[in-house]
């Protein structure tokens, strides 16, 4: 063989073997689409600018709206922190594999084994990496603390964080337990905190840096507003107007998020993938008022509970490559949406979605589909029960009738209209109650007081209007 047949047999076996070069202008190489998760954690509805907050300014996260698509009907699919990240994550209910209490201390009679998301549970990193996706989560975990379970066995490739369910905003010590854990990561040595909200949006800007030329999903999982209130003096002064201490400084945590959202948006920008980036930002759930001063006006409830203070939170898409921009959507929507919504993308519409409770949000956002307003969400919390169809949403706890309000007309839920339309009751009674049963068993339990307190969220009085104070 000549040794210009050899060079011949190698050009052609390197064209073969390379997946990136291309046969001809017909066929170029793939593009691929970002995917940046951004979520905060116990983050009132009301305290957003472009939700209606007159105290506390969030112009980055206001602009990401005004040129995404605001859904003003965004829901998540529990009213605490873990149930509702193990939905997220998962694109499943997560009543559904057992994931229904919120993870705490281990009770008597269960396994600690099993104290966190199932292992049977593909997560979006899982599904992604076939695809060629590299994933990084970046902040809260709370899916499990034992090994089993940590975020680099659930598909995630890198990880910047804490696994338990708060942090501490200044201080991580070695041998830490609680708020005061340290923090973890498999690609550096991690340095003394900062001011963690500044670290996690540090640290976010760095993942995209490093990653930009992959495919990637990053979840900035911020642990902004979730208590303990603590706040840097520079952004406490900035709110020196708001008389309760507990408020200016929630208002003063709210205001760093956002100079950090603000910071993932601008990497996404200066590393050239703004455009093919799709950006989430929601909330895991509602303010819990009593704690962290929050406002979720103008719906009643909190956090832990199924009236829409719980679960109705801020909801933004943005995509400038393919959605509109600008767009106000009343189409009801879940964060059961978000990994159909995203694998879709990644595997350009060829992924099967039968396994998901969410649905791909893709042809409705791209115009080729139009959603139905009617559309049937459930949720189910420990001893809270709830069902929205269209405009109408039941309620059901132990200790009362069910509660059942037409959002239409009363998005407060104010006015329990049950009995005046018994046929609707009954049917949304018996549609949740032919779910409940055909659900799975609790893999772990929370304490029982917390049943307690549950009940006793349902008879606070919320304030409904933002305050007075400018």
């Amino acid at each position: 063989m000549t040794q210009r047949n050899l060079v011949l047999i190698f050009a052609l076996l390197t064209i073969f073997l390379n997946p990136k070069i291309s046969f001809g202008q017909n066929s170029p190489e793939k593009p691929h689409y970002n995917l940046v998760l951004i979520v905060a954690d116990d983050l009132g509805y009301g305290d957003l600018g472009y939700t209606g907050s007159t105290q506390i300014k969030t112009p980055n996260i206001d602009r990401l709206a005004k040129t995404g698509i605001e859904f003003t009907q965004g829901y998540v699919s529990s009213a605490v922190c873990s149930p509702s990240r193990a939905g997220l994550i998962t694109g499943v209910n997560q009543v559904e594999f057992g994931h229904d209490n919120n993870l705490a201390e281990n009770q008597p009679g269960f396994d600690p084994e099993y104290l966190g998301m199932p292992l049977s549970q593909k997560t979006l990193p899982d599904l992604l990496k076939p695809h060629g996706y590299v994933s990084g989560l970046i902040g809260k975990w709370h899916l499990g603390k034992e090994p089993q379970f940590h975020p680099l066995k659930r598909g995630f490739d890198e990880f910047w964080g804490y696994t338990g369910g708060g942090h501490d905003y200044f201080e991580a010590l070695p041998d830490g337990k609680g708020y005061k854990e340290p923090i973890e990561s498999n690609f550096k040595t991690p340095a003394p905190l900062t001011y963690i909200t500044d670290d996690v949006g540090n640290e976010s800007v760095d993942f995209i840096r490093r990653h930009r030329d992959d495919p990637f999903f990053l979840f900035a999982s911020f642990n902004a507003p979730h208590t303990p209130m603590q706040a840097l003096e520079e952004d406490l002064a900035l709110y020196q107007n708001i008389p309760d201490k507990k408020r200016r400084t929630y208002a003063a945590m709210i205001h760093r998020l956002d100079i950090n959202v603000e910071k993932i948006l601008a990497a996404l920008d200066e590393n050239g993938v703004r455009e093919n980036t799709l950006v989430v930002f929601i909330s895991d759930n509602g303010g819990p008022t009593d704690s962290n001063a929050s406002i979720n006006a103008p719906y009643r409830g909190q956090k832990g509970i199924l009236l829409e203070g719980g679960i109705h939170v801020p909801f933004i898409f943005n995509f400038p490559a393919k959605y509109p921009s600008g767009l106000v959507s009343e189409q009801t929507v879940s964060s059961l949406d978000i990994v159909p919504t995203f694998l879709s993308l990644a595997s350009e519409g060829t992924a099967s979605m039968d396994e998901f409770s969410g649905i791909d949000l893709t042809p409705f956002l791209t115009g080729t589909q139009v959603t139905a307003k009617t559309r049937e969400i459930k949720w189910k919390f420990t001893i809270s029960r709830a069902i929205r169809e269209g405009d109408w949403k039941l309620v059901s706890v132990p200790d009362r009738l069910p509660m059942l309000y037409n959002l239409s007309t009363d998005p407060s839920e104010l006015n329990n209209v049950a009995l005046e339309n018994v046929e609707i009751t009954q049917r949304l009674m018996k549609k949740l109650g032919d779910w409940e049963v055909s659900l799975p068993h609790p893999m772990f339990l929370e304490g029982a007081q917390w049943r307690k307190r549950q009940l006793s969220l349902y008879d606070f009085t919320y304030q409904l209007t933002q305050p007075r104070t400018n």
